[in-house]
């Protein structure tokens, strides 16, 4: 089988976690199998479709180095007033959806449904619906769930499949776009368990080959609330994070490790470990947690391991210091003490504004140094002689005279921290 992935975001909102998340989950399994990932944009809904939406999307998959495939036969149905590539438009498609309206309208497996005098008032018209017959099982074998069975009796009766200005409705116009495009395997969120009963029974209506459905386990916060941007602010969205400076390779990691093993037990792999590696099978049932603590970890792993002139690239739109005042050697000795602090780009400023700052000392930790005079004022006796060109003895001196004065941990480290650094 030549397999074939989609994303199908909806341009209503911001770029949410969940959405590259779900992106990522189908481009490694396409890349795998050594198939196609495609992105369509579900941009029916006229009224809440926003291009700035739109460019936010295709941005942030673009940085975050998520690559889809342009589908062929699609030429008339791409998104081109952005200037963007590949991209399906699904709006544009609205004859194709309306074709098969009326072919099922004329086999008579769907049927106009007119509005009551109530529905009238209320300035309603008519819907078309699609027949779904006696009650009957729709079972699928879910790739993450195992063996699904919804009846088509609770799935809310006929539905509807298109209103009466031509749109069709998301059920049906997924099933058509995914049929059209050769879609094989469709992996989203688990909140979709009861559309991919009714898009299964659509399938089976229009004779169509059903792809192969896997349901994700969605990201919920600690106290086991769905992860929304309107409960949760923006820690919902993916913008925030590139502002303030989280790298892509770290992002992209922590979001496939919510819930996914690696077959190889590595914590730590880029997206091109994952497109030769991934493996369905490890995949979780579990919901995924959000935790800042997890992803800080990931971030500070990917930026321990950058080279001095790459981190200072990756510093300087955030740096407002000029750390020209110090020499080359000097910098990298700067930027190599703090950057096993830095839990995001964003906090380079606070880790070294003691290099460039006068600075108060905490009132909370004023009794360290208070309590640390004898401590720092030998210290002071000792440096005027100390060698710097080897950095391991500092510590070493540190920690002999630690012994000649019986101090230890807080006692010996935090007055010295806190005189040097605030």
């Amino acid at each position: 089988m030549n397999v074939i992935t989609r994303i199908a975001p909806s341009p209503t909102g911001n770029l949410h976690l969940g959405t590259v998340r779900t992106a990522l989950y189908n481009l490694l399994f396409a890349r795998r199998h050594g198939g196609k990932f495609y992105f369509r944009l579900e941009d029916t809904d006229q009224k809440r479709s926003k291009d700035e939406y739109t460019q936010e999307i295709v941005s942030g998959f673009q940085e975050l180095g998520i690559d889809w495939d342009t589908p062929q036969g699609f030429e008339n149905y791409l998104l081109t007033h952005l200037e963007i590539e590949g991209v399906v438009r699904q709006s544009l498609r609205q004859e194709n959806h309306a074709k098969i309206v009326e072919e099922l309208l004329n086999s008579g497996l769907a049927y106009r449904q007119e509005p009551t005098e109530e529905e009238i008032a209320e300035g309603k018209s008519f819907v078309i619906r699609l027949k779904l017959g006696e009650p009957r099982d729709i079972k699928w074998q879910d790739h993450i769930r195992g063996e699904m069975c919804i009846n088509t009796k609770d799935l809310g009766g006929d539905p509807v499949i298109m209103k009466a200005n031509g749109q069709a409705l998301y059920n049906f116009a997924v099933v058509l776009d995914d049929n059209d495009m050769g879609v094989t395997h469709v992996y989203r969120g688990e909140d979709h368990l009861t559309n991919t009963a009714k898009q299964i029974a659509i399938y089976q209506s229009l004779d169509y080959k059903v792809p192969e459905f896997g349901h994700l386990p969605l990201i919920f916060t600690k106290d086991k609330q769905k992860l929304s941007k309107r409960k949760h602010g923006d820690i919902a969205g993916i913008e925030k994070y590139m502002r303030e400076g989280y790298l892509p390779d770290a992002l992209n990691n922590y979001l496939i490790a919510t819930s996914y093993t690696c077959p190889s037990g590595a914590e730590i792999y880029d997206l091109d470990h994952g497109k030769n590696n991934f493996d369905i099978e490890g995949m979780s049932k579990s919901p995924a947690i959000y935790d800042i603590q997890k992803l800080n970890w990931y971030n500070r792993e990917y930026l321990s391991k950058f080279p001095h002139d790459d981190l200072m690239t990756k510093l300087q739109p955030y740096l407002k210091y000029d750390l020209s005042k110090f020499s080359s050697a000097d910098q990298v000795k700067l930027i190599d003490s703090i950057r096993g602090n830095l839990n995001k780009l964003e906090d380079i400023n606070e880790n070294i504004f003691y290099f460039f700052d006068d600075f108060e000392i905490d009132g909370k930790l004023q009794k360290f140094i208070d309590e640390g005079q004898d401590l720092l004022l030998e210290l002071s006796k000792r440096l005027e002689n100390f060698d710097f060109t080897d950095a391991v003895s500092m510590k070493d001196e540190i920690n002999k005279l630690g012994e000649e004065m019986s101090l230890k941990g807080k006692k010996l480290f935090f007055p010295i921290r806190i005189a040097i650094s605030g």
